[in-house]
């Protein structure tokens, strides 16, 4: 069974519909006994960093999540929780992965904060659509080639760091997946990500 927590944040349907697709069995919960008795565990995430972790630290499952030995994944705003710190509404975040996360910065954001030129290429904030993940490594990517594109929406990414098992390139590089033991996180959605995204998520699951 794959417990999904339940914090008040969105992106919970298209999960729920990814598994169902790949025939996993789950259960949508807030409940920490049943989310520590659970195979595997997912924290989804889509918003605002520092509400989002209000809204987890509500729930009291803070200290669970961290405690946790089973296979974790965190995606987008989840990923970002388990981090240090977020610039997004200047917050402490669990600590899990030890690495922070920061807007996007380019060289003019200053003068146009929506759009940013680049070595001579517009990057729009959010970055929001199809890119390459790429030096991909664990398991977590079994069967998935190099630059494969999956899909992202976001305006906040976590630093490269040693925690770093794929990398995408946005201006900036930045850490499109992280694991340190059991707990694995996605900053761009496997649940959107069409064929290679339920890959990874089947690869999850058979951890």
């Amino acid at each position: 069974m794959i417990a999904i927590i339940d914090y008040q944040t969105g992106n919970l349907r298209s999960v729920e519909n990814a598994l169902s697709r790949l025939g996993a069995e789950y259960e949508l919960t807030a409940d920490p006994e049943k989310i520590k008795a659970a195979d595997k565990v997912i924290l989804p995430g889509v918003g605002e960093a520092s509400s989002a972790m209000r809204n987890l630290e509500k729930t009291g499952l803070v200290e669970v999540i961290k405690k946790l030995k089973q296979p974790v994944l965190g995606i987008c705003v989840g990923l970002q929780l388990m981090c240090k710190y977020s610039e997004e509404g200047d917050v402490k975040c669990m600590g899990i992965f030890d690495t922070s996360v920061r807007k996007f910065h380019f060289d003019d954001a200053d003068t146009n904060p929506d759009i940013a030129l680049k070595n001579n290429v517009h990057l729009k904030v959010p970055h929001m659509g199809w890119n390459r993940i790429l030096d991909l490594s664990t398991p977590l990517f079994s069967g998935v080639s190099e630059k494969s594109y999956v899909y992202f929406i976001h305006s906040y990414a976590a630093d490269l760091c040693n925690e770093t098992i794929a990398r995408t390139e946005y201006g900036v590089d930045f850490s499109a997946a992280l694991n340190k033991d059991n707990f694995y996180g996605t900053q761009f959605h496997p649940e959107k990500s069409s064929d290679i995204g339920a890959r990874v998520l089947k690869n999850f699951i058979e951890l």
